[in-house]
């Protein structure tokens, strides 16, 4: 139910509104990178230095030990981009938090244990490297990656509350019966959940066997970069096909929770039985110009019936629908990185699994190269159209953006000097990193040279 006239007459239009989200997706766009790595990086490196306990081969350490550095220094900079966007959402939605905040507060109280965990243990692992017990620094990493879940776990609880709001009810316009744990369960986490997980382990791993390709294109074939690629490519490719049932799985619960933002993400003018797709094309006057119709293809998808009928944007009057061409585009191009994902997962799982070794042709290890950025345009592409699919809504069919946004000036400011700031975080990390690769020391004799 809405809110209610009461609350909607006291929309004001915001000239920083547009600003506002800008700078919201800014701070966003970097930080959930860095979400990525910190919900599935910690487990990549502790595979590796799993397999250095189980072989006592120290190639897997060397490789597990130079990673946990560079997991720390992501780790730093996640805490920059972290705090900030802790304090935008304060200061950019005051209406938002002011109204809601009793409702999904605990969950951000939840993630500052799990930050704080993360911070503990990740320093206990970095220096621990040669002063723990083999065993015993293979448990410290334990709780690292169990808080990088957690840690994102309760952000998208919170994210998945304001597409679908539950744990409270509106009487009199006041917010009254709150219940956080049902706020922060909400019917659409677990498909958010997953469909970020995965998302999480494929940025991650393509781009670390990215790195690993272009010294491959480069010449360097020694067995470390071998290594160095062949186990995140491996996570990667095991990770890609399962986001595909993810995403639909995500895509069907969409429409039902959330019609609009389906017909947004198709260019659905109307609603209708037996409802086409379209690939490719521009929305335009209610309908998709210039795209490939697929007839009924979207009612099979949506409800897994040919025939079903589809909730099209005439369904809400203008000002209720987002910006249709944004989503769809950027939806369009999540599902079409997507498929290349996955076909060189493919490509790779079939090569391995009938030759036992890595495909020869320089066009694979350039597509790997080109994988980690497309991965990542992937991820941003699937956060314009969770965010702006929402629209005009910050609370789906509770609260309107225009309503949370704060009525102080200021904010192009802002967004230039965090841009600034941004700026700075990604040359220091451009710096830092690659000297961390250089810094390598001599791996023991290794036990296992059979690797391909």
């Amino acid at each position: 139910m809405a809110v209610g006239s009461a609350l909607a007459a006291s929309a004001v239009a915001q000239p920083d509104l547009f600003a506002a989200r800008q700078l919201q997706a800014l701070s966003l766009g970097l930080h959930i990178v860095l979400v990525c790595f910190g919900v599935s990086f910690p487990a990549i490196v502790l595979v590796m230095e799993g397999l250095w306990l189980r072989t006592g081969d120290g190639l897997y350490r060397e490789i597990a030990q130079r990673w946990s550095k560079v997991m720390l220094v992501l780790f730093a900079v996640g805490v920059v981009t972290g705090t900030i966007l802790s304090f935008e959402l304060g200061m950019l939605w005051p209406g938002w938090m002011s109204r809601f905040g009793g409702v999904f507060g605990v969950a951000f109280a939840f993630e500052g244990f799990s930050f704080f965990l993360e911070a503990i243990f990740i320093a206990i692992y970095v220096y621990g490297w040669g002063r723990l017990g083999r065993r015993t620094h293979f448990l410290t990493g334990i709780p690292i990656a169990i808080a990088g879940l957690t840690g994102s776990m309760f952000v998208l609880g919170v994210n998945s509350w304001m597409n679908t709001p539950a744990g409270f009810r509106v009487v009199g316009g006041e917010i009254v019966d709150v219940d956080p744990l049902a706020a922060l369960f909400n019917r659409s986490l677990p498909y958010e959940l997953l469909h970020m997980y995965l998302a999480g382990y494929m940025v991650a791993a393509f781009s670390i066997a990215g790195v690993y390709a272009w010294a491959w294109l480069r010449g360097r074939r020694d067995r470390y970069n071998r290594v160095a690629l062949i186990v995140p490519l491996t996570i990667a490719c095991l990770v890609a096909p399962v986001q595909v049932l993810a995403g639909d799985w995500a895509a069907r619960n969409v429409a039902q929770d959330q019609p609009v933002k389906l017909a947004a993400m198709e260019g659905l003018g109307r609603t209708q039985a037996g409802a086409p797709l379209h690939l490719l094309g521009l929305y335009r006057d209610g309908k998709v110009v210039g795209g490939i119709e697929i007839p009924r293809a979207l009612s099979l998808l949506a409800d897994h019936d040919p025939n079903a009928t589809v909730t099209g944007l005439d369904a809400v009057p203008p000002d209720g629908r987002p910006p249709v061409n944004v989503v769809r585009l950027s939806f369009q191009a999540m599902v079409a990185i997507g498929t290349l994902l996955v076909v060189l997962a493919a490509i790779y799982v079939l090569t391995w699994w009938r030759r036992r070794r890595l495909p020869q042709s320089r066009w694979f290890f350039r597509a790997v190269v080109a994988a980690g950025p497309l991965s990542l345009v992937a991820l941003w592409a699937g956060w314009i159209v969770t965010e702006v699919g929402r629209q005009p809504w910050i609370v789906y069919r509770f609260m309107r953006t225009s309503e949370a946004v704060t009525a102080a000036g200021g904010i192009p400011v802002a967004l230039a000097l965090l841009s600034v700031v941004y700026v700075g975080l990604i040359v220091g990390c451009a710096i830092v990193l690659p000297r961390l690769a250089r810094d390598r020391s001599r791996a023991p004799a290794s036990r296992v040279e059979s690797l391909p």
